[in-house]
């Protein structure tokens, strides 16, 4: 299939490589910094169970007029650029299948909006990708992406040994449940800590686990179910995030599945100065805890020390106070 991935970072450039080794015809959208490397010396990609690519048949531009081959056009621009890359699909692809593979549950709701004529569709990549210092993108943790059902079977069209991709009627429910595990995000960013070295300290699970009973009971208030992006019910990880250290080793193994240095994006995003993610994600349920008339204090928090981009890492106590 001929797919163009509109806003190529570290996620697009991921999934394009391995979409482009299976066999489909790859454009990659996105910005020179991002592409001219790709140009000198090719794609290469890697994730923490040892695969180990380098890819070279792709077609990057910076051109959306080239948008206009794509059978699908999958978005993964930060959720602030939506709405741009609407306008550019919807002049350049009028034909397309569009597929929203990005954090927060708006991005998909602004490119129905904005693309009444387009089978636009939800989906979910549960996994974190981060740039390398050689020039390629590795990803650092687990999990499937999930799209929403439709025609023309495109789960399995997209599937390829290093990347599968399921479908579901539920996707609002599958982003619900990636946006509570997703409000870590923030918290990883502030801690300066690894994932594996903050999900190893107790007192970080204790503030995760906090912040995740907050939404899960905002959720609950306004009948939202959620699919859990673990092996155990939503409810039941903030327990287990609670557990003492050894025992939640023993539990959460899979949890612990992760390359030893990986940090989520919004870690990178705050080091660099760039813009967050964060109204997509603490922003979310601290709205709809307001629609709810429930409080939510560690979602608020959270979005105030980000505000505040602070220069040194911070503890758990200094989040909460």
């Amino acid at each position: 299939m001929r797919i163009a991935i509109a806003g190529a970072g570290s996620i697009g450039c991921y999934c394009g490589a391995l979409l482009a080794r299976s066999g489909h015809d790859v454009t990659l959208l996105g910005r020179a910094r991002i592409l001219d490397p790709i140009r000198d010396k090719g794609l290469m990609v890697t994730d923490f169970s040892g695969l180990r690519c380098h890819v070279t048949n792709l077609s990057l531009t910076e051109d959306p007029a080239e948008l206009s081959d794509a059978e699908i056009v999958i978005v993964t621009v930060k959720t602030g650029a939506t709405e741009e890359m609407a306008k550019q699909i919807g002049k350049y692809a009028p034909m397309a299948v569009i597929l929203s593979w990005q954090n927060g549950l708006e991005n998909a709701g602004t490119l129905h909006t904005m693309l009444p004529h387009h089978d636009v569709r939800a989906g979910m990549v549960p996994f974190n990708v981060v740039p390398t210092d050689t020039g390629g993108f590795h990803r650092a943790t687990s999990g499937e992406i999930v799209i929403q059902s439709g025609l023309g079977d495109l789960g399995a069209k997209l599937t390829g040994p290093d990347l599968p991709v399921s479908e579901s009627d539920q996707i609002e429910a599958v982003q619900w449940g990636k946006l509570v595990i997703n409000l870590n995000n923030a918290l990883n960013a502030l801690s300066g800590l690894t994932l594996k070295q903050q999900l190893l300290d107790r007192n970080w699970r204790q503030l995760m686990a906090d912040q995740m009973s907050e939404a899960l009971t905002v959720l609950h208030s306004a009948g939202q179910p959620i699919v859990s992006m673990t092996p155990l019910p939503a409810w039941m990880t903030p327990y287990i995030l609670r557990l003492p250290t050894p025992l939640f080793s023993r539990i959460a193994s899979r949890m612990l599945i992760i390359d030893p240095s990986a940090r989520t994006s919004m870690a990178y995003d705050l080091m660099a100065g760039r813009p967050t993610e964060i109204d997509s994600l603490q922003g979310e349920i601290i709205r709809l805890g307001e629609q709810q008339g429930i409080a939510t204090p560690i979602c608020a928090q959270v979005r105030e020390k980000i505000a505040q981009n602070p220069k040194s890492p911070l503890t758990p106590e200094q989040i909460r106070s």
